[in-house]
């Protein structure tokens, strides 16, 4: 559910930048072609209640926040991780 908040979120994004994001199989991607062919993975992991994101060479590990009600890392939502992470990507 929280990837497809997070793909609706970054759709104006997605169209002004020209990147893609795919959901499949509850898997969320982000396809970059420009600056340089690359892939963000966003993938529930259902056992520890977590949703890892998988970019720029780093793995990130969001636990579900009750006090924001998304999943987080150190208070940074999900949607807010994923286009801080595809602006620094673009802006290489």
């Amino acid at each position: 559910m929280m990837r497809w908040k997070a793909r609706r979120a970054l759709l104006p994004l997605a169209d002004i930048e020209g990147f893609e994001i795919e959901l499949q199989n509850g898997v969320l991607n982000l396809v970059f072609e420009e600056p340089h062919d690359t892939k963000f993975v966003v993938s529930p992991n259902a056992p520890v209640r977590q949703i890892w994101v998988s970019a720029m060479a780093r793995s990130y590990k969001l636990s579900w926040s009750g006090e924001l009600s998304t999943f987080a890392l150190e208070r940074e939502p999900l949607a807010a991780l994923l286009e801080r992470l595809a602006k620094t990507l673009l802006a290489r």
